[in-house]
């Protein structure tokens, strides 16, 4: 019990946890003079460009304070007393004298920051995509579905044949696995992909995903309550008949086409998140490659599961660490699917 509130405490922590700043950057200040046509001026652009709570006010004819400040400022400029007059903007160390002179830099400033915010933004976009697409495809690799079929599969070609053919049908079946699944996230893009999408969709992606890390984390805390985010009870016998069946490498892989379709319920809710962000904004051939490299990481796991059998891993063995593991596998899905989604 106390692990469980341990563990709720650290995805608490993880979920809602930031980095915040208490230093506040100087602002811009425009001296004013109350009356001052020249200084409405600069205050009607202010509005009309929403920039109104990024620059102080001070006013200087009836605040003797303002004054003051505004004076120390042009002693400190090196500005005489007939240079000195409202509207005057203080921004970054540079004083800018006049209406026009005011709007004109920023106008500029606006325009550079705008730039600057755009690729800044996209930079950091690719780079966040391309880690939610690694995190996503790890969560579809630690499934305990995809664990636990391949050991059957390894542990019935086993009981009929050698650790060759074992090794080859593990591989035969893992590459039917990600030709399948490659395939059918490719149709799922060219259907997104055709339609235009919304910040409404991205949205219920996102929905989508909290959802999936939410039911992976009940099975951390309630396993078998309800139902489980894996391949259904129900499903089981038929799915481990068939399984049963495969002799050889060519079986394998034939039969890894129809066992995806049984893994759909769970391990397609990571793959649909990213199709559909890839859906929304990627390009065809850089969608393309995107997808097999996730498929690549999905496999992975399987393919050293494989690896591991041949060299001598213990299929019985394997099964009990998997089931031993099995709860901690769906915390893991579950906190990244959830980070994912936020």
């Amino acid at each position: 019990m106390i692990k469980k509130i341990s563990i709720f405490f650290l995805l608490f922590f993880l979920l809602f946890w930031g980095n915040f700043s208490l230093a506040k950057n100087d602002e811009p200040i425009l001296f004013y003079g109350e009356g001052c046509p020249h200084c409405q001026k600069v205050e009607k652009f202010l509005k009309e460009n929403n920039l109104d709570n990024n620059i102080e006010k001070k006013e200087v004819y009836h605040n003797p304070k303002n004054a003051q400040e505004f004076n120390k400022i042009c002693e400190e400029k090196g500005l005489g007393l007939e240079k000195r007059g409202v509207p005057f903007l203080y921004d970054d160390g540079e004083c800018f004298i006049g209406d026009d002179q005011i709007i004109s830099y920023l106008k500029n400033k606006k325009s550079k920051n705008a730039g600057n915010a755009s690729e800044t933004k996209k930079s950091f976009m690719e780079k966040l995509n391309i880690f939610i697409l690694i995190g996503a495809a790890l969560t579809d690799a630690i499934n305990p579905c995809a664990f636990a079929v391949l050991l059957i599969l390894m542990s019935t070609v086993l009981a009929n044949g050698d650790k060759k053919r074992a090794l080859f049908s593990g591989l035969s079946f893992s590459f039917s696995i990600f030709l399948s699944y490659f395939l059918m996230g490719l149709g799922v893009y060219s259907i997104i992909s055709n339609f235009e999408t919304s910040q409404i969709f991205v949205k219920i992606i996102g929905v989508f995903a909290i959802l999936i890390g939410l039911f992976n984390l009940k099975d951390y805390f309630w396993y078998g309550k309800v139902f489980v985010m894996e391949v259904p009870m129900s499903w089981r016998p038929k799915l481990k008949k068939i399984i049963s069946s495969v002799l050889s490498p060519l079986g394998a892989f034939l039969i890894g086409f129809l066992v995806s379709l049984f893994l759909l319920p769970c391990t397609s809710g990571p793959y649909i998140v990213i199709i559909g962000m890839l859906g929304q904004k990627v390009l065809f051939w850089k969608a393309v490659a995107l997808l097999l490299f996730y498929n690549l990481i999905f496999i992975l796991p399987m393919l050293l599961i494989t690896l591991g059998v041949y060299f001598g891993l213990n299929v019985e063995k394997a099964e009990k660490i998997r089931l031993k593991r099995i709860k901690f596998l769906h915390l893991i899905a579950g906190i990244i699917m959830i980070m994912m989604g936020l």
